[in-house]
Parts: C-alpha cells; structure tokens; sequence
C-alpha cells in the first residue's frame, strides 16, 4: 500500500494502470492526455472513440497499448472556476473512482498525474492537497495491497517554499541524492582526521549506553569532547559483549546477541496498543513485507522503512535512534535526508505524508517500503 510522490515523465512510469487526465471526448488533447495517447499510439484513441466520451469525475478504462502498463484508466478533471462551482467534489471523485476502478480489475499498482492542475487551472497546492487526501483515504480503508504513485512533472524545488526553516537548515550541506544508507569511500582514500575523531568519539559514547548524546553531537564539536573524555574508563569490547565463547553452538551464540529490529518494533506496536494493520499502514508499508519483518527476527530493513516505522509508532528522537540502531543505521548531522526526518520527529509532527513532501522537495528517498 505504499504512496510515493515521483518526479517523471507519467508515460515512462511503469505500472498496472496509469490515470489519464482526459478531456470528456477521450480522443486525446493537450498536456498529460495528448502524451498519453502519442505514447500509446493510435490504437488508444481508436478504443476511446468507443466509449462514449466520459463525463467529469467518472474513470472509465482502456488497454495501454505502447504504454508501460496494462490498461489507461481514463478520468476528467474539474476546470476551475475560483473554488465555488463543486470543484474540490468532483476532483474527489475522479481519485476515488480511478483507484476503484483500478482495485475491481485487478492491479497492484496505479500511477496519476495531478488532475485539473495543468489546462484546467486547478491551483497546484490545493490540487495536490485533494490528491493526497483522496488517496490516502483509499489505501487506509483496507486496500492494503495498492501501490499508488502520484507522477509530478514540475521540478521538486518548487514545493520548497513549504518549508522555509528546512530549507535554512539545509543550505551548506552539500550530500549527492539519493541519501545513500552508508557511503562508502572511494578506494585507496584516506579518511579525514576529523571524520576519524568524531566516529571513534561516538563509539566511546555508544560504550557508555550514552548513544543520543553520541548522535546529537555537531561534527565540530566533536573533536573537543574527545578530548574531554580522553581520560574516562572504557568498557572493552570483551566486557561490553555477551560472552559468545562460552557458546556451545553458533544458534546458542546468536540467541545472545541483543533485541533485534524486528523484535524492537513488535515489542513498540504492542506498548503502544496498536494493531500490526494500523503500524504498517502509517509507516507506508505494504502486509507482504510486514509479513517477512514478523516472521525474521534479524530482518534488516532499508533506513528509509526503519525510519517510517518510527515515525509511524510517533518515536522519540532517543527511541528512533535506538530503533535505528538495531537495524544496523544512525542519524548523521550532515545528510538532509536525516536532517528532514529528524526534523519533523523533534518537532511531534509524525505525518508520514507531510514528510515524504518535504523529502520530495529536497530531493531525498521517501519513507515507506
């Protein structure tokens, strides 16, 4: 069931379905439409003659043809007349009778343009605050097994005036997309000293069980608590491990090795009361791989489902990192795609959406599965 904003050409996007914003003729036009059918070619406007033409709100199929997918899902938008003519209704049911349409044939995944907002004059904001709220409410009424993507042909930069204070915050770093889980360093490279410093001081931090202080420290500060700390005992690795030589098999030796992710995350979902279907539905998560997380205690997830479950089970910052931990990730201070997530979690807002827009924005991998 996850929901993902993309940033693409509709008719290059691969799918079950994708949703054309057609004119009520069907025979093809400008925008998203006129791509679509030179996409699909000739034989897509010779089915849609008949049809019957379509009208606004209603979704109506045909075959894909040269299209990525298997049929077009065919919808007429809103034209926008200042908000007071039913436009947010109709637009409402353009999304609710595609997604319709698209679960009663069969597919698993559907991709829409944002309806009305090109020709027709829907405004952007507001027409992509009916498609999110539209779609959200689809897939949070049980249609646990539809990946939805919504395809915006404008620059991500242009929802960044959403979020000014991010985008202060972000100025100066400079970290290639997408936000990569590790990045490894080129071969034969040198690390930088400071680099070294911080990454040792954190390890002693983590010895200590002090590992939200470790996470939460600045680079340049890092260098100074060092040394501040230079003095201080130390466990050893020996002291700070399960003894794994007093084994006497390698099942004994792993059933010592500390709670992993998944039981972590069982264990959250059941102190906050909630069903296993509410988490991984706010976590963007589709049942299948809920499925495989339950069933494997050491399942490693992708930091950006690690972070969703967070979010979903409304973490604290020491919790996420914890959670975070298990799962073999931290935060870094210097990768905005961490930078954003951590943002939102230090500040109580824990919609999942929300996020995924600011991470859109700035070009960073979305939260979910």
């Amino acid at each position: 069931m996850p929901f993902y904003l993309l940033h693409e050409d509709i008719t290059r996007v691969k799918a079950d379905a994708v949703v054309n914003a057609a004119n009520p003729s069907l025979l093809g036009g400008g925008g998203v439409d006129g791509a679509i059918h030179r996409a699909a070619g000739p034989e897509l406007r010779e089915e849609c003659a008949a049809l019957g033409g379509c009208r606004p709100g209603e979704a109506k199929k045909t075959a894909a043809y040269r299209l990525p997918a298997k049929y077009v899902i065919h919808t007429v938008g809103p034209i926008w007349e200042g908000g007071n003519a039913g436009e947010r209704e109709i637009l409402g049911r353009c999304y609710k009778n595609s997604l319709a349409l698209a679960r009663d044939i069969g597919c698993e995944s559907v991709v829409f343009p944002l309806i009305s907002a090109g020709a027709y004059g829907y405004p952007r904001e507001e027409a992509l605050a009916a498609a999110v709220e539209e779609i959200r409410a689809f897939l949070d009424d049980g249609n646990d097994d539809m990946t939805v993507t919504l395809a915006l042909f404008d620059d991500p930069a242009r929802m960044r005036k959403g979020f000014p204070l991010l985008g202060r915050m972000l100025e100066g770093l400079n970290v290639p997309r997408p936000a990569a889980d590790f990045a490894p360093a080129a071969p034969g490279a040198a690390p930088k000293k400071r680099k070294a410093d911080f990454l040792s001081f954190t390890r002693r931090e983590k010895a200590r069980g002090n590992l939200a202080g470790a996470l939460s420290l600045r680079k340049e500060e890092a260098p100074a608590a060092k040394e501040a700390l230079e003095d201080a005992e130390v466990p050893s690795m020996a002291q700070a491990a399960p003894a794994f030589g007093s084994a006497s098999s390698l099942e004994e030796a792993l059933s010592m090795i500390d709670e992993s992710f998944s039981e972590m995350l069982l264990r959250k979902i059941d102190e906050r009361g909630m069903k296993d279907s509410e988490c991984y539905r706010r976590a963007n998560v589709d049942r299948k791989l809920f499925s495989k997380i339950r069933s494997d205690r050491r399942y490693r997830p992708s930091k950006a489902t690690a972070l969703a479950f967070a979010v979903a089970l409304e973490l604290s910052l020491p919790e996420t990192e914890e959670l975070l931990l298990k799962a073999g990730y931290a935060l870094s201070p210097s990768a905005p795609f961490d930078v954003i997530v951590r943002f939102f979690i230090e500040r109580g807002k824990y919609d999942l959406f929300e996020i995924n827009e600011a991470l859109y924005a700035f070009d960073q991998k979305q939260l979910g599965a």
